[in-house]
C-alpha cells in the first residue's frame, strides 16, 4: 500500500486572529526545557522568597519593614495595617494577603519572635494556635518596634546598596544594616525548591556577647557564651552538649524541647503553660484525647484549652490517685508535649545559599557589618570634606568682605557673579556658589567668624575618620561597642531553661505501667505476628495463616518483652509486645512491615525476643565469618524504632542466632563439611556492623550453608568436628551419611 502523503496546511495570517503555527507539536529535549523554564523559577524562589539573607530577613520582610520606615512609623504613632499593606505593594507585587501574613508573623501580638519588629494593636492571632485566626487588616494597627532603629541605623549613609523596585518607580535596600546579628536572634524558616532553611532563635544578649568575643578572639569557645537556643514560647531544652556542638559546627541537627507544666493539688489538675515551637495547642489536645479513647492513657478525666488574655494554658484534670509526674512522663513520650526542633542554618550570602554553623554565620555577619561601617565612615568623611571645602572659601572672603560685596555690585549679569568671585578670591566654583548664596544679613564679620570656627573641628573629625578607614581594628572596635549598646538596651532574660541529663526524669514508661502477663508470640515467614494469651491459646483451634505461609517462630514471653525484627537490608526495627493487641489463633494477626512502617520491599529475616537485652547475637555469613555482637548494642535510651547498620553487609547472611550464654554451634558448608565451634572462642563486639572473624575456612566456590545451635545427638562423633578455628571442618563418616540417608527415607 503506498505511503500516504502528509497534507500541508497553509498557515493562517495573524490578521485573521490566529497565530501562525498554533497547535503544532514540537519535540524538545526534557533537559533543555527544565533549564529554560524550571531553573529560573527555582532560583527565583531561593533568591527572592524563601531563604533569609545575612541581615536575617527574607525579601518580603525587608520590603515591609522598609516601607514602614519610610512611612515614619519608627517614631510616629500606629496606623491601620491596611494602610501599611497598601504602601508595601509598591515594593511587593505578591498581593495584600501575603503582605499582611508577613506583618502578622513579625508582630508582637503573634508571639513568634523573641524580639518582634512590629508593635501591634488588635487581634494578631497566636503562633502556638492553629485555629486562632487574626483579624483583617482594616481592624488592626501597627508601627515599628523600638529595636528597628538598630536595623535602619545609618541606612541613609550609603551603608547598603539600593535597587529599583519591580516597576522602577522607587528604590529599596538589598539588605538592612542591622547593628546586631538579627539572623540568629529571631527564628526564620522557609521551603524553597530543592532546599529549605530553619534557623532557631537565640537570646539577643548572648548573641551580641558571642559576636563581640569572636571578633576579638577568632578561636572563642561559642558554647561558653551561647549555651543553647532561646525559643519565644519558652519551654525546656533537653541539653545535649554533643548534639549542640554538632549544630554549632555544621548548622544541622535537632534540639529536643519539652513543655513546662505545674501541678495544682487543690484542683488535682496539671496546667501546661509553655509548649515546643514545632507544635500547637490543638495538636496536643487532639492527641491526648485520642490516647484516652484508645485506652493508652487512663489517668485523665478531662482536658481543655484555657488559653486567654493571660497567655497559653492547657488544663488536664486527673483521676483520683493519679501521679501527675508519671503521667507527664508518659505524655512527653507519646505526644508533641516534647518535640524536636530541626535546625538547618541555610542562609544566602552574596546570592549563594550556604549551610553554615553558628561561628561561620557570625563571621559572615561581621564581614557584612565591617563593610557597612566602612561605607558609613566614607560617607561621613566625604560630607565633612565637602563642608570643610566650602568653609575654606568662606574663610577667604573674611579678609575683605567689602571686596566681595563690591564684586557682586559691579557685576552686570547674574551669571557672571560666581566667575568674578572665583577670580577675585582665588576660590573654585563650589566655594564661590556657596559664598554667593549667603544672605545679605549674614554679610557681617560675626557670622563669618562663627562659621569658620568649625574648620578646626572638621579637620579633627576628618583626621579621625581617615584613621578609622586606615585601621581595621578601629572598625571592629566600633562594631563591638555597638553590640554592647544593643545588648544593654534591648537584652532580655532567657525564656527557655536548660535541663541537663542528670536533672531529667526517666521518660520511659515504668514496667508497672505496662500490664505484664504471660503471652505466646507467633511469627510467620511472610511477616505476620500474633500475641496470644495462654488461656486463649488453649481454647483455640488451628492457627489461621495466609495461603502458603507458615509459623517460623513460637516463643513464650511476657507482655513487657522487647521485640527486634532483623531485615534483609541490614536494619533492625524495635517494638514491644505491648504495642500489639492480644489476638486469637483464628485471625491472621498484624502485618509487621506495615505496622512498623518498613521500607518498600524490605523483608524480615528473624524476630528476636528479649526482656533485658542480655546475651549475644551471632551472625554467620556465606564467606565463613561469624560476628558476635552484644545484644545490649541494640538497646537505646531514646526509644528509637529503627536502627541502621544492624549487621555487616559485606557477605550474605546465612544464620542469626540468639544466645543467652555461650554454647556450641554446628556449621555446615555447601561441600558437606561440618565444624563444631564453641562460641566462647569468638570475641564479642559492641559494634553492630562488625565483619566478625573467620571461623570456617572454605575451599574454592564453597559457601557456608547453615549454622545452628548444637544439641546432643546431632552428630555421632562430635569430637571429629571440633577444631581450632579457623578450620575447614570435616566430612561426615560413611556411617553418619548412611544414618542421614535412612532418616531421609523414613
Amino acid at each position: 500500500m503506498p505511503r500516504k502523503k502528509k497534507e500541508h496546511i497553509a498557515p493562517v495570517s495573524k490578521a485573521h486572529g490566529v497565530i501562525e503555527g498554533a497547535g503544532k507539536v514540537v519535540e524538545q529535549q526534557i533537559v533543555s526545557t527544565l533549564e529554560k523554564n524550571y531553573m529560573p523559577y527555582a532560583m527565583s524562589v531561593i533568591m527572592s522568597r524563601a531563604i533569609p539573607e545575612i541581615d536575617g530577613f527574607k525579601p518580603s520582610h525587608r520590603k515591609l519593614l522598609y516601607t514602614m520606615y519610610k512611612m515614619g512609623l519608627l517614631t510616629g504613632g500606629r496606623t491601620k495595617s491596611a494602610n501599611i499593606v497598601g504602601q508595601t505593594m509598591r515594593l511587593n507585587p505578591h498581593g495584600d494577603a501575603a503582605i499582611y501574613d508577613t506583618m502578622v508573623r513579625l508582630s508582637r501580638g503573634y508571639e513568634a519572635l523573641l524580639h518582634p519588629y512590629v508593635d501591634s494593636k488588635g487581634n494578631f492571632g497566636k503562633f502556638y494556635s492553629r485555629d486562632m485566626a487574626w483579624a483583617a487588616s482594616r481592624y488592626t494597627e501597627a508601627k515599628l518596634a523600638a529595636i528597628c532603629s538598630e536595623l535602619f541605623r545609618d541606612i541613609d549613609k550609603n551603608t547598603v546598596d539600593f535597587v529599583d523596585n519591580y516597576d522602577s518607580t522607587m528604590q529599596e535596600p538589598t539588605l538592612l544594616p542591622a547593628t546586631f546579628p538579627s539572623v540568629l536572634v529571631n527564628a526564620n524558616t522557609g521551603i524553597a525548591v530543592g532546599m529549605a532553611s530553619s534557623v532557631c532563635s537565640f537570646n539577643l544578649k548572648e548573641v551580641c556577647e558571642t559576636a563581640a568575643a569572636r571578633i576579638q578572639h577568632p578561636n572563642h569557645d561559642i558554647l561558653s557564651t551561647l549555651q543553647a537556643p532561646d525559643f519565644p514560647g519558652g519551654g525546656q531544652i533537653l541539653y545535649d552538649r554533643q548534639q549542640m556542638e554538632q549544630i554549632y559546627r555544621t548548622g544541622r541537627g535537632g534540639i529536643r524541647v519539652r513543655s513546662r507544666y505545674a501541678y495544682d493539688a487543690s484542683a488535682n489538675c496539671i496546667d501546661i503553660t509553655q509548649i515546643p515551637p514545632s507544635t500547637t495547642v490543638e495538636v496536643i489536645v487532639e492527641k491526648v484525647v485520642d490516647l484516652v479513647k484508645q485506652g493508652k492513657v487512663k489517668e485523665i478525666s478531662d482536658i481543655r484549652d484555657e488559653t486567654g488574655l493571660a497567655g497559653l494554658k492547657i488544663t488536664i484534670d486527673l483521676k483520683r490517685g493519679a501521679d501527675p509526674h508519671k503521667l507527664m512522663a508518659k505524655l512527653f513520650r507519646l505526644t508533641t508535649l516534647e518535640d524536636t526542633f530541626s535546625c538547618n542554618f541555610n542562609i544566602l550570602v552574596q546570592g549563594v545559599p550556604r549551610v553554615m554553623g553558628v561561628g561561620e554565620i557570625l563571621d559572615e555577619w561581621t564581614a557584612f557589618r565591617i563593610e557597612c561601617v566602612r561605607r558609613r565612615t566614607e560617607f561621613d568623611l566625604q560630607k565633612k570634606m565637602d563642608k570643610l571645602h566650602l568653609l575654606k572659601g568662606l574663610e577667604a572672603i573674611l579678609l575683605d568682605i567689602d571686596k566681595a560685596v563690591s564684586i557682586v555690585r559691579k557685576t552686570e549679569e547674574e551669571a557672571e557673579v560666581v566667575p568674578n568671585l572665583m577670580i577675585g578670591f582665588g576660590i573654585d566654583e563650589a566655594q564661590a556658589e556657596y559664598v554667593a548664596e549667603i544672605k545679605l544679613r549674614h554679610l557681617n564679620r560675626e557670622y563669618i567668624l562663627k562659621r569658620t570656627q568649625d574648620i578646626a573641628q572638621l579637620q579633627s573629625d576628618i583626621a579621625e575618620l581617615n584613621a578609622i578607614l586606615d585601621d581595621p581594628k578601629k572598625i571592629r572596635k566600633i562594631i563591638i561597642q555597638e553590640l554592647k549598646e544593643v545588648a544593654e538596651k534591648y537584652g532580655q532574660p532567657r525564656r527557655s531553661i536548660l535541663l541537663y541529663q542528670d536533672e531529667l526524669a526517666d521518660v520511659a514508661e515504668e514496667l508497672d505501667e505496662v500490664p505484664d502477663y504471660p503471652v505466646n508470640l507467633f511469627f510467620t515467614r511472610d511477616g505476620y505476628f500474633k500475641k496470644i494469651t495462654p488461656q486463649s491459646l488453649r481454647m483455640s483451634g488451628e492457627q489461621k495463616l495466609k495461603e502458603g505461609d507458615e509459623v517460623t517462630e513460637h516463643i513464650e514471653a511476657t507482655n513487657a518483652a522487647d521485640l527486634l525484627f532483623f531485615t534483609d537490608r541490614c536494619q533492625v526495627y524495635k517494638a514491644k509486645a505491648s504495642d500489639f493487641d492480644d489476638t486469637k489463633a483464628s485471625v491472621l494477626g498484624d502485618y509487621v512491615p506495615a505496622k512498623l512502617q518498613m521500607d518498600e520491599g524490605e523483608s524480615i529475616l528473624q524476630m528476636l525476643v528479649t526482656s533485658d537485652f542480655g546475651g549475644y547475637v551471632l551472625f554467620f555469613f556465606e564467606n565463613g565469618k561469624a560476628a558476635k555482637v552484644e545484644l545490649s548494642s541494640y538497646e537505646t535510651k531514646t526509644n528509637r524504632k529503627k536502627l541502621v547498620n544492624a549487621y555487616c553487609d559485606k557477605s550474605p547472611l546465612v544464620s542469626l542466632l540468639v544466645l543467652p550464654e555461650d554454647a556450641e554451634v554446628l556449621m555446615t558448608s555447601s561441600q558437606g563439611r561440618k565444624l563444631l565451634v564453641h562460641t566462647g572462642v569468638i570475641q564479642a563486639k559492641s559494634t553492630r556492623n562488625t565483619q566478625g572473624v573467620q571461623v570456617m575456612t572454605l575451599r574454592r566456590n564453597a559457601t557456608l550453608q547453615s549454622a545452628k545451635i548444637y544439641h546432643e545427638g546431632d552428630v555421632e562423633t562430635p569430637d571429629r568436628y571440633r577444631k581450632k578455628i579457623p578450620a575447614i571442618g570435616a566430612l561426615p563418616t560413611v556411617e553418619e551419611m548412611e544414618g542421614e540417608q535412612l532418616k531421609l527415607t523414613e
